[in-house]
C-alpha cells in the first residue's frame, strides 16, 4: 500500500494527460497510443541567470518537425504543443532523421547544433525514443565544489535507500539459516524483470505491476527455501555447499534473464523523462524523491517490526540460536520461511526501484551482490540493523568518492595519491566499497553493530 500510494503522488507530477486528436490544434500530431512505437521530440529555449549562472528551460510551442525515413521519405510530422513537445508516430523501430523546420522559431530564437538530427535503431530502448532541441544559452558557470558535494550526497543517499533494503533481506537470511547467499542478487533482478514484463509485455502500468512484482519476489524467495535450501538442511548438507549451491543458483538464473531480457538495458514505460526539480543546491526528479521516501518507510516498517513485534522478536531469536529458540516453542523453520518471502518482497522492491534510476538488464542484482556484501560486513553479519546502517553508508560512500577534495588546488597529485584531488574515476567508483569491507574484516570483523562472539 506504501509503494501504490507513494507512485501515485509522483504519477501526479510526472504522467501527462491523454489527448483527443480531435482537440488538438491543427497541424498537431496525434499522440501514440500506449506501446505505439513513436518519436518524441522537444524543443526548449534556454534562458541563462546572470545571478545564479544556471539555465532555465522554456517549452518553444509552434515549433514545425518531422520525421523521414532511411530513404529520405516523410513518415510523419508534428508542431510543438505549449509543453514544447509533439509525439509523432512511427511504423517501427528503426533508423530516421528528425528535421526541425528553424523558420518555425520564434524571431530571435537561435537553434543550437543542427537542425537534421540521427535516430538510430538501437536508440529505441523502449517503443519511444525522445529527440531535444536548444535555442538559447546553456549553463556556463562552474558548479561549486559544495554544490557538487551536495548533489553527490542525494544521490548517494537514495542509492544508500535502495542497497540498505536489498542488504537487510541478504542479512536476515544468514542470520537466521546461516546461509551465504550468492544468488540474492538474481533475486533483485527478478522483481525488476516480472515488473518489466508485467509493464511492459503485459501492459499493465507501473502502479499495478509494481505490487504484483514485489509479491512475486516472495514467492520466489519461498520457493528457494521450499525447493533448494529447505531439503538441503533436512539431510544436514553442510553450509559450504549450500553456498557453492547458491553460486550455481546465481549462474544459472543470470543467463535465464539474459536470454529473457537480452543484452540491452530496458526502461519501464511510465515515469522516464522526468525534470529534475531544485531542491537548493541539489536536483531531483519526483520520481527519485518519491521513491526515496518509500524506501525510507520500509526500512523503518522493518526495523519497528523486528524490534516490536512478536515476529520480529521470535526472528532476533532464531538469528541468535536457534536451537535454543526452538526448545523454548519457537518453529524455527517457519520463521526461516517468513525470512525467505520477507527477503525476496525487499530484494524485488529494490529492484524495482533500481530499474527505474538505472533500467533493467540481465545483471543489475549482480552487479550490486558485492556491494551488499559490503554493507552488511560494515554494519555487523547477520544483524538486520547492522545491514541497514551499513548498506546506505556503502551507497553514500560509492557516489561521494567520485568527487575529489580540492586540497592545493591546481597542483598535479602524483600517483597513486590523484585521486584524492579528482576523485574517483566512475568505472571503479564501487573499489573503496570493496577496501571498507576488506579493512573491517580485519580490524573489526564482527562490524559497526555486531557483537564480539568467544570462540572455543
Amino acid at each position: 500500500m506504501l509503494l501504490l500510494a507513494g507512485l501515485t503522488v509522483f504519477g501526479m507530477f510526472a504522467a501527462p494527460a491523454p489527448a483527443d486528436a480531435a482537440t488538438l490544434p491543427a497541424g498537431h500530431a496525434a499522440p501514440a497510443a500506449e506501446g505505439d512505437v513513436a518519436v518524441k521530440v522537444r524543443v526548449q529555449n534556454q534562458v541563462l541567470d546572470a545571478a545564479t549562472g544556471k539555465t532555465k528551460k522554456e517549452p518553444i510551442a509552434g515549433a514545425k518537425v518531422q520525421v523521414l525515413g532511411a530513404d529520405g521519405a516523410l513518415i510523419g510530422e508534428g508542431v510543438t504543443d505549449d509543453k514544447g513537445l509533439t509525439t509523432i508516430p512511427v511504423p517501427a523501430k528503426a533508423d530516421y532523421t528528425v528535421k526541425l523546420d528553424e523558420s518555425s522559431l520564434p524571431d530571435g530564437f537561435v537553434l543550437e547544433g543542427t537542425a537534421d538530427r540521427q535516430v538510430l535503431e538501437a536508440g529505441f530502448v523502449t517503443s519511444n525514443v525522445t529527440v531535444n532541441y536548444f535555442t538559447g544559452q546553456a549553463e556556463r558557470a562552474t558548479i561549486g565544489w559544495w554544490s557538487q558535494f551536495a548533489q553527490r550526497l542525494a544521490d548517494g543517499a537514495r542509492f544508500g535507500l535502495v542497497l540498505a533494503m536489498c542488504s537487510v533481506g541478504l542479512s536476515l537470511i544468514f542470520g537466521t539459516t546461516g546461509l551465504t547467499n550468492f544468488a540474492h542478487g538474481e533475486m533483485v533482478t527478478f522483481g525488476a524483470m516480472t515488473a518489466y514484463i508485467l509493464n511492459i509485455d503485459l501492459g499493465l502500468h507501473l502502479l499495478l505491476a509494481a505490487p504484483i512484482a514485489i509479491l512475486a519476489g516472495g514467492l520466489f524467495g519461498v520457493a528457494f527455501d521450499g525447493i533448494v535450501f529447505g531439503p538441503l538442511r533436512r539431510r544436514k548438507i553442510g553450509l559450504v555447499s549450500q553456498m557453492v549451491v547458491t553460486v550455481g543458483l546465481a549462474i544459472i538464473l543470470k543467463n535465464a534473464f539474459l536470454w529473457q531480457l537480452g543484452g540491452r538495458v530496458k526502461q519501464f514505460g511510465n515515469f522516464n523523462n522526468q525534470t529534475c526539480t531544485e531542491l537548493g543546491p541539489v536536483c531531483i526528479t519526483p520520481r527519485d524523491l518519491t521513491t526515496s521516501a518509500i524506501s525510507l518507510v520500509i526500512l523503518i516498517a522493518v526495523a519497528f517490526a523486528l524490534q516490536r513485534t512478536r515476529l520480529g522478536k521470535a526472528t532476533r531469536a532464531v538469528s541468535d540460536n536457534p536451537d535454543l529458540a526452538s526448545s523454548t516453542g519457537i518453529d524455527s523453520q517457519k520463521i526461516i520461511r517468513i525470512v525467505w518471502i520477507l527477503g525476496g518482497m525487499l530484494a524485488a522492491t529494490g529492484g524495482i526501484f533500481r530499474g527505474l534510476d538505472e533500467g533493467v538488464s540481465p545483471t543489475m542484482g549482480a552487479d550490486l551482490l558485492f556491494l551488499m556484501f559490503a554493507g552488511i560486513t560494515l554494519g555487523g553479519l547477520g544483524s538486520a540493523f547492522g545491514a541497514l546502517v551499513g548498506g546506505f553508508v556503502i551507497g553514500l560512500f560509492v557516489e561521494v568518492t567520485t568527487l575529489g577534495i580540492p586540497i592545493f588546488p591546481g597542483e598535479d597529485w602524483p600517483d597513486p595519491f590523484n585521486w584524492i584531488h579528482n576523485g574517483v574515476p566512475s568505472e571503479l567508483k564501487n573499489m573503496p566499497a570493496y577496501l571498507i569491507m576488506i579493512v573491517v574484516l580485519l580490524v573489526r570483523p564482527q562490524g559497526i553493530l555486531g557483537r564480539r562472539e568467544r570462540v572455543g
